[in-house]
């Protein structure tokens, strides 16, 4: 009897740190922000919906100028499209220093 009421508490316990562990929100990657600029900016340039979007990567050019560069899948009426979207900002400030714009070739 003494060891079922162990085995119970044993059992409770592990369901209440499994469902924490399980209900923890995952984190937002250190890209968020500028992945979420780099899909305002393409729609807005190209007028285009957005299909898929992959995160490239980071470069730090230099201590206060870092670039993120993502490849967007966009849709218009003109069919669909691949561009590649680099964003050059200050890490220190988060300023934003260029956005520029490049058709993947087909």
């Amino acid at each position: 009897m003494k060891y079922m009421k162990l085995l119970m508490l044993l059992l409770i316990l592990l369901a209440f740190v499994t469902s924490s562990v399980l209900a923890a929100p995952a984190p937002s990657p250190s890209y968020a922000k500028w992945s979420k600029q780099a899909l305002e900016a393409a729609q807005k340039e190209y007028h285009a919906s957005i299909v898929d979007y992959l995160h490239v990567g980071r470069t730090d050019i230099a201590e206060d100028i870092a670039e993120e560069k993502f490849k967007l899948w966009l849709r218009n009426e003109g069919g669909e499209f691949g561009v590649f979207v680099t964003i050059r900002f200050n890490p220190s400030t988060e300023q934003v220093l260029q956005t520029s714009f490049k058709k993947a070739s087909s």
